[in-house]
């Protein structure tokens, strides 16, 4: 359908609608990798809730929370102290849900517009500084 916009231009419906913003397959992995899966996973839920897809946002949510417990488990295994596996661990995790999780609800990401990812930012080092803290002061 052609409607008519305040400049009296011709336009279809469809560049009438903005793009929905959603956090970037980039962020989702950088999120994990940085901190860890579960707050890349807290980014692909908070997209799949805005794009009203609740069910499989709480399928995320949970998947993110057993794996990083799985991971957490795994790296502190008494005879295993190896500090680059907490990171491969992280790397993994971010690409299963960037590169398979990600496309799999978004397969067109062009059809949506980047979200500014300062807030999770701001909220994920609020979380995480006092661990950091607290691993080097104890």
């Amino acid at each position: 359908m052609i409607t008519k916009n305040e400049q009296n231009e011709e336009v279809s419906n469809f560049e009438i609608f903005e793009k929905q913003k959603i956090y970037s397959e980039r962020s989702v992995w950088g999120f994990s990798l940085f901190f860890t899966t579960l707050f890349g996973g807290i980014l692909l839920m908070q997209n799949l809730k805005d794009i009203g897809k609740k069910k499989e946002a709480n399928n995320i949510l949970v998947l993110s929370i057993l794996y990083s417990i799985i991971s957490i488990l795994i790296v502190n295994i008494p005879d295993n102290n190896n500090p680059s596996l907490s990171i491969s661990l992280n790397v993994f995790g971010g690409l299963v849900l960037s590169k398979y999780y990600f496309p799999k609800y978004f397969p067109k990401k062009e059809n949506f517009d980047k979200k500014s990812i300062w807030k999770p930012l701001i909220i994920s080092l609020i979380v995480a500084v006092p661990f950091v803290f607290a691993l080097f002061f104890a």
